[in-house]
């Protein structure tokens, strides 16, 4: 459909490098965007994929621990591609421990990366886009933390429910401008991330046995979500958490 197509976009993803972000970069660049990935390690597989459908692809090395590189990320985009039109806030980390031990660099160090760039990385790239003149997209990658409060890692819940929340409040400033911010929320996908609780058998056993689909989610399960939200279908939709969860939260 015309509405989903991405011909001619261009679009930031961090970190692109493996897992959901790889699999997002991969779908956009099926619908024919162009894709900047960023991130500490180079994004080698998914730049062959993205090249292999045709699409231009730079990658730029950043680390998103801080504020220091947000400017360059822009305009390295800007000078291999044109423009932008497209930005996903996907790099994330997490750090696990009980709430009673849990440090300040733990802490910080999560809400930095999850939440402190992505504000001011988004706040970079709209303006851009309102310098463009013609609007834009930013997917906000949230959690099922950001509905619920998880077990041993208090940084990661808190930071993906103050996404969610700025996925709201940057609508709220930004729809009347061109520029749609949403998020979308996955549930229990198989990536690095998840490494741990698949490894427990216990826990598992008790996830598996919420999910109404059945089993953990695949990375590719979240391109079309993606799509949706970054394409012109879309342009009606603002400040939304699209939870793509297999049914998690209705359970």
């Amino acid at each position: 459909m015309a509405s989903f197509d991405l011909t001619g976009k261009a679009a930031i993803l961090t970190g692109a490098n493996t897992g959901l972000g790889q699999a997002i970069a991969v779908a956009l660049a099926q619908a024919g965007a162009d894709i900047a990935a960023v991130g500490r390690t180079a994004p080698t597989e998914t730049q062959g994929a993205v090249e292999a459908l045709g699409r231009r692809f730079v990658a730029i090395s950043a680390d998103l621990g801080s504020l220091e590189p947000i400017e360059g990320v822009v305009s390295e985009t800007l000078a291999a591609l044109g423009a932008v039109d497209i930005l996903v806030n996907n790099a994330g980390i997490i750090r696990r421990a009980d709430a009673i031990d849990f440090t300040e660099a733990d802490w910080d160090a999560v809400m930095n990366v999850n939440l402190k760039t992505t504000f001011f990385l988004s706040q970079a790239v709209a303006r851009r886009m309102l310098d463009q003149g013609r609007g834009g997209k930013i997917i906000n990658i949230a959690s099922m933390l950001s509905f619920q409060g998880g077990i041993r890692v208090p940084s990661y819940t808190a930071a993906k429910s103050g996404l969610a929340g700025l996925t709201k409040a940057l609508a709220n400033e930004w729809a009347g401008r061109g520029i749609n911010v949403n998020a979308i929320a996955p549930g229990y996908f198989e990536t690095n991330n998840t490494e741990a609780l698949r490894a427990d058998e216990t826990r598992s056993r008790d996830i598996l046995a919420r999910i109404p689909a059945g089993r953990w989610g695949t990375p590719a399960d979240l391109g079309g979500a993606a799509v949706f939200l970054a394409s012109s279908a879309a342009d009606y939709v603002h400040g939304s958490v699209l939870a793509v969860d297999g049914g998690w939260l209705g359970r």
